[in-house]
């Protein structure tokens, strides 16, 4: 048996799938969700072999929710915009399903999945290719897990990123979250046009720095628009791609 596991905004729409679904005898719907947030905390702690994914979700879409799973299940797409066709297969879908979905076509995924499943091959990298996807080539927002909880922040909110104990942080306004990413993942998956690194454990949101203040011994600091106004060393070598960054 096939353990799938289902996600779409449309309560009515997983309903429906998870009927057509057991009906073929294959597989085993083993969950639900038409909240993607819900749907990665739940992910978390069970395994499947297939993800029955919707693309246009509100917060999240399908492809920026595969580049929080971890482990990455095989996955069919389903929506009801065949615009999303191309983008689906660029990301190593097993298929792609046009709502409202057709039996004919969900035996064909199955049937793809099973020969898929008798000769594996190496998983996709998810955020590789959604690097690939998202608007200018850079993700909008970032996860933070904590146990079986996972948030998803706004990198416009995220003032910066720093390493402390061998983890890594997004401090924001409100507290600090911690990510599955280095400093040094995150200064080559985020926009330089946004994130600029200014020492070996920190990234700066380039729209939170409010100023730049010399400092004793020809360091200099940056002060932040947060509530605090946050002072963030630069590193001397640092310095000159900062102040480019800044038009300074």
């Amino acid at each position: 048996m096939i353990r799938a596991f289902l996600v779409d905004d449309e309560p009515l729409a997983v309903k429906r799938l998870s009927r057509m679904l057991r009906e073929t005898g294959r597989v085993e719907v083993v969950g639900g969700s038409s909240d993607p947030v819900d749907a990665l905390a739940a992910l978390s702690s069970i395994t499947v072999d297939v993800l029955f994914l919707d693309i246009q979700m509100p917060g999240m879409t399908g492809f920026e929710m595969l580049t929080m799973l971890n482990p990455q299940p095989m996955v069919v797409f389903t929506t009801a915009y065949d615009q999303y066709a191309l983008q689906a297969f660029a990301v190593n879908s097993v298929d792609y399903l046009l709502k409202p979905i057709e039996e004919r076509h969900l035996v064909r995924a199955l049937d793809k999945m099973e020969r898929l499943r008798s000769t594996p091959a190496p998983p996709p990298d998810w955020k590789a290719l959604m690097a690939q996807l998202t608007t200018g080539g850079y993700p909008e927002r970032i996860a933070s897990r904590l146990g079986e909880r996972i948030q998803i922040l706004e990198l416009s909110q995220v003032a910066y990123f720093f390493a402390h104990d061998k983890l890594t942080y997004a401090a924001t306004e409100a507290k600090n979250y911690a990510v599955d990413y280095t400093v040094s993942d995150l200064e080559q998956k985020l926009s330089p046009r946004s994130f600029c690194r200014i020492h070996r454990s920190t990234l700066v949101n380039l729209a939170w720095v409010r100023e730049m203040d010399n400092w004793f011994g020809g360091r200099v600091l940056v002060r932040l628009k947060d509530a605090k106004a946050t002072e963030l060393q630069v590193a001397r070598e640092r310095v000159a791609e900062l102040k480019k960054r800044l038009g300074a």
